[in-house]
């Protein structure tokens, strides 16, 4: 659904993400006892009695000083305020009020956004009262005192807060596709969501580990809605210290575990890298659909073999997941980035894809004819009886044979190659799984005594 949207607008450190992972019911946004670690906008869906929206944590406010990433953090706040139905401002009861308060309320009061004043932090009931009375002064209606950690409060909060959110069937439905953007640091991930959006979505500075969070948004391109992740750039384990970074590749872990289509950014200057090899296996384990997206294309010297020599390469490196589509680009330039969503839709449908019994036992009986199925040494030739597609996400198919052990390596990919070339599935894993007459004469035994008991 394209659900309204609420933004949490704050100071560094008052407990903004703490208090959106409560309101959400989950932890995905990053929390560390650290000033910044929230940078761009960070959106997650939640729900109040019928009311359904979508929150968006920002990074921490700070409007008198333009060192590091702080310019740029409150062109993020502002960018959410202006797409938001309404805004909850928090600010920390145990600090009481400050200068900075006082700058974000008077900003606050001159927007056409309705705003809640949620004093954070306040973890005892009675003295919650107490300390949230400090903050009338701000001029906001009345602040409602609460605690991110142990959740009180909260209810009262969401109560004030849906009169504002419009009703669940004034709400389009969409259905959309999730694709993660993932690869190392520095390979133009955020560059490349921008491109996409046509706006500054997330930050993008020559600093590694600029993004942290894994951070959503909505896109819609012709007929299709897109909800882009974008995620912090994954280094190798063992540089990688406990704190925001650690937790910003878990989130990339899980944008591509949550995935239809995973793209993985390469950096064409690099070439494919020993960590792009890792992340492009990892993407295989959890059966994603995947395209790669080779970046700053534009910075390459060409002529008229450049490309498929390149092509080659990457492929060669990344022969694990040859079925990936490949596509070269410019997010800078905005080089061929309209087309990479033309290459999700193919890898998204293919990914959904079911195929029927009878055509898969077509291909495999005329797969047969051209390459029988090897002879052991004891003289015992490996049958295959028929297949099943028992899933999808990704397509996954159940070949009954009379013993997989006599089915090598080279004749099982000989098998899937000849699915894909007579049925495509371009840009998905495919999960052939060899099951043994006498793994299911066993199975069979067992619910024939255990029946019988």
């Amino acid at each position: 659904m394209s659900l309204p949207i609420v933004a949490i607008i704050g100071r560094p450190n008052v407990g903004k993400s703490t208090l959106a992972n409560r309101l959400a019911g989950d932890n995905d946004a990053i929390v560390h006892d650290e000033p910044g670690v929230t940078r761009d906008r960070t959106y997650r869906q939640a729900f109040w009695r019928d009311r359904e929206f979508t929150i968006v944590d920002t990074g921490g406010l700070v409007f008198d000083d333009d060192t590091e990433f702080l310019p740029l953090i409150r062109e993020q706040a502002m960018l959410a305020l202006s797409e938001a139905s309404a805004a909850i401002f928090i600010v920390d009861g145990q600090a009481g009020l400050t200068t900075g308060d006082e700058t974000i309320a008077e900003w606050l009061r001159q927007q056409p956004v309705p705003v809640l004043l949620a004093v954070n932090k306040c973890e005892s009931p009675q003295q919650g009262l107490i300390q949230a009375s400090e903050f009338w002064q701000l001029g906001l209606d009345e602040p409602f005192p609460v605690s991110g950690i142990h959740g009180s409060g909260t209810g009262e909060l969401l109560d004030q807060l849906i009169t504002h959110l419009p009703a669940a069937d004034e709400i389009a439905e969409t259905n959309e596709i999730k694709v993660a953007i993932v690869g190392r640091p520095n390979v133009g991930k955020s560059s490349l969501l921008n491109a996409f959006v046509g706006e500054t979505r997330s930050i993008v500075s020559p600093i590694s580990g600029t993004t942290r969070d894994a951070i959503d948004m909505v896109v819609q391109h012709q007929d299709r809605t897109y909800r882009l992740i974008d995620t912090a750039g994954i280094r190798k384990k063992k540089n990688v210290e406990y704190g925001p970074e650690f937790f910003g590749i878990n989130r990339a872990f899980k944008a591509i575990r949550r995935a239809d289509v995973v793209l993985l950014v390469v950096d064409a200057i690099d070439g494919v890298t020993e960590q792009d090899q890792k992340l492009a296996g990892r993407i295989e384990e959890e059966g994603r659909a995947c395209v790669i997206v080779v970046n700053k294309w534009d910075a390459i010297e060409k002529d008229n073999h450049t490309i498929y020599e390149h092509e080659k390469l990457v492929k060669d490196r990344l022969y694990f997941i040859e079925w990936a589509e490949t596509i070269f680009v410019s997010a800078l330039t905005g080089q061929r980035v309209e087309k990479i969503l033309d290459l999700v839709n193919i890898a998204a449908e293919e990914h959904l894809r079911r195929v029927s019994t009878a055509v898969i036992n077509e291909v495999l009986q005329e797969a047969i004819s051209w390459h029988s199925p090897p002879t052991s040494r004891q003289g015992r030739q490996g049958k295959i009886y028929y297949g099943t597609q028992v899933r999808s996400q990704p397509p996954t198919i159940v070949l009954f044979v009379n013993d997989r052990d006599r089915f090598n390596e080279n004749y099982r990919r000989y098998i899937e190659s000849q699915f894909r070339q007579q049925l495509g599935f371009r840009g998905t894993p495919l999960r052939l799984m060899w099951r043994s007459k006498k793994v299911r004469e066993m199975e069979r035994n067992n619910v024939n005594r255990a029946t019988r008991v």
